[in-house]
């Protein structure tokens, strides 16, 4: 049974807040409606991800040398002037600048509080209950998105365009900014800054002893295929995820439903409601990933699983989107983002097992920075088989390249 304190339950906000970022379910809706094309799309994906890798172990080893609570607060500085930029400067040109700045947020967040959940699990000597733990403060970030889908949709539907869902954003990140000044210092790790000398000798001195140290970790070949295997799969899922907004948008205007509505305001409330109960049945699944794997009897048997299902689940979403069976798409790619959720909370448990604590915000910035790496390559290669074959096609493809690699990286 995990302990339900005071800060399980500042854990949890935070993910429930940071989730409530009204753009998601809208963001591919969005930049069609100003006009661009998948392409373009996937290289604005792209240079988020681009920046977000060349940031990811600078920023993970700043965390583990500085504090990850820094961190943290700095992420979300970069998070709101992003999200003021995508909302009062249309225009690729800036969408560029605002998706570099988003990318600071990203790389000054990822892996650090996750770091932050595992060194309270080891001072409190409750490191065991990793899978579950994770997975409830996971379950009330899922829940953060499902609430967040309904407020977009009405947003959408009363302002009758999606820029606002940028500007609504910046509410709960500055909440996120209050949250983390009340985190206690010990979360910030085992920091060793000697008084005597300069803040730039203690940097240097605290970024060599973490390079090294995960260095000797990463001479492993198992834990580098670790990271690997969770790096890949989210890369993909990261690419293709957003593609359900174009199949949605198409469903809903085919269907003869909310007739006496505008067709961008049908589209915003089916979205809104979709999303809903997906990130309700994602939060579910967090909340019970360590059964599945009590059920599979077996951490690296779950993995290799949920990495093959989620490779047949694109690839027969793709081919229902080719034979003009939109709805079951929709239900394929409801059940990708349930593995998704499943897996999230097993391979941060699994890497946990792999990685010493001292190097936590580093080892898991290097799994994002991989996996950034892959999103940067994939996005824009899906949003041009998207525009050159259609959207079907393009998932099809991507579905065989993913099942290919998911036997590659099987785990022990």
């Amino acid at each position: 049974m995990i302990p339900k304190d005071k800060q399980f339950y500042k854990f949890s906000a935070y993910g429930f807040l940071k989730n409530l970022r009204f753009f998601d379910p809208f963001i591919i809706l969005f930049f069609r409606e100003m006009g661009m094309s998948f392409l373009q799309i996937g290289t604005l994906f792209s240079i988020r991800e681009i920046a977000t890798n060349i940031l990811e172990v600078p920023t993970g080893v700043v965390a583990d040398a500085y504090g990850r609570r820094r961190s943290m607060i700095f992420s979300f500085l970069s998070y709101i002037i992003s999200f003021l930029i995508f909302y009062f400067f249309p225009s690729f040109w800036f969408y560029a600048l605002a998706m570099v700045l988003f990318a600071f947020g990203e790389a000054f967040r990822s892996g650090t509080h996750k770091a932050m959940i595992l060194e309270y699990l080891r001072l409190k000597g409750i490191e065991d209950l990793k899978v579950e733990y994770y997975g409830h403060t996971r379950s009330a970030s899922q829940l953060g998105s499902a609430l967040s889908s309904l407020i977009a949709a009405a947003l959408v539907f009363y302002s009758g365009s999606y820029r606002v869902v940028f500007l609504a954003s910046v509410v709960p990140y500055v909440m996120e900014l209050f949250l983390m000044f009340s985190y206690p210092k010990e979360l910030d790790g085992e920091l060793r800054k000697a008084k005597s000398a300069s803040w730039f000798k203690v940097f240097l001195r605290n970024f060599a002893d973490t390079v090294k140290a995960f260095v000797r970790v990463m001479k492993s070949w198992e834990t580098f295929k670790t990271m690997l295997n969770s790096a890949v799969y989210n890369s993909f899922h990261k690419s293709v995820k957003d593609y359900l907004q174009p199949v949605l948008k198409y469903t809903v205007l085919s269907l003869p439903i909310l007739m006496f509505l505008k067709p961008d305001q049908r589209v915003a409330i089916m979205v809104g409601i979709v999303y809903f109960f997906i990130y309700l049945l994602t939060s579910y699944a967090s909340r019970n990933a360590h059964r599945v794997v009590k059920r599979v009897a077996s951490l690296p048997k779950s993995i290799n699983l949920t990495f093959l299902i989620g490779a047949l689940l694109l690839l027969a979403a793709g081919g229902f989107i080719q034979f003009k069976l939109q709805i079951l798409s929709v239900v394929l790619f409801l059940g990708l983002y349930v593995v998704m959720n499943l897996r999230r909370p097993m391979m941060v448990a699994y890497i946990s097992d792999k990685i010493s604590h001292n190097v936590m915000a580093t080892g898991l910035s290097v799994e994002s920075q991989i996996r950034t790496l892959g999103a940067a390559v994939l996005a824009p290669f899906v949003g041009y088989l998207a525009d050159a074959m259609g959207v079907g096609y393009a998932l099809m493809v991507t579905g065989v390249i993913m099942l290919i690699i998911s036997v590659m990286l099987r785990v022990r």
